[in-house]
């Protein structure tokens, strides 16, 4: 009886450490460039994970306050709040992009200028609520000018 015993035991921690493992990419990160006096911007960016997980915060030294935040339409009214998570299902990519859901920057603490890197740390959490932290650096472009455009 113990034979079966350790075996499912095996399994189960195989099972747990393959969930552990799980990677979540970003790619096209980018952060929108201040005017001056401006206080607040965005950054967007594709996720991707290989398990189903969550973006549960971020930050960078940049900004004072960072949230994830999601655009939704209320009546006639563009509205914006921040949210607890953002699922990332298994093998689908979702957007971070200007009108829906993002990365909001506030509280600057110097202006932002097309062209700087801006550091973003995401946190993801997991399955059975293990999170870890993703490095990301976004490239600041021109308001108005959105992603490089792929040739």
């Amino acid at each position: 009886m113990r034979t079966p015993l350790k075996v499912l035991c095996i399994a189960g921690w195989m099972l747990v450490a393959t969930q552990a493992l799980a990677e979540v990419t970003a790619t096209e990160a980018w952060v929108r460039a201040t005017v001056p006096k401006q206080s607040a911007t965005g950054a967007f960016m594709k996720l991707t994970s290989t398990t189903d997980v969550a973006l549960v915060a971020a930050e960078s030294p940049v900004a004072g306050i960072v949230e994830v935040h999601q655009m939704v339409m209320s009546g006639n009214v563009m509205a914006m709040r921040a949210i607890d998570e953002l699922p990332l299902p298994t093998g689908k990519t979702v957007e971070l992009k200007p009108g829906g859901y993002h990365v909001m920057l506030m509280d600057l603490r110097k202006p932002i200028a097309a062209g700087d890197k801006v550091p973003l740390t995401l946190t993801i959490r997991g399955p059975g609520s293990k999170e870890v932290k993703l490095q990301v650096t976004a490239e600041a472009r021109a308001p108005g000018g959105g992603p490089a455009k792929k040739p």
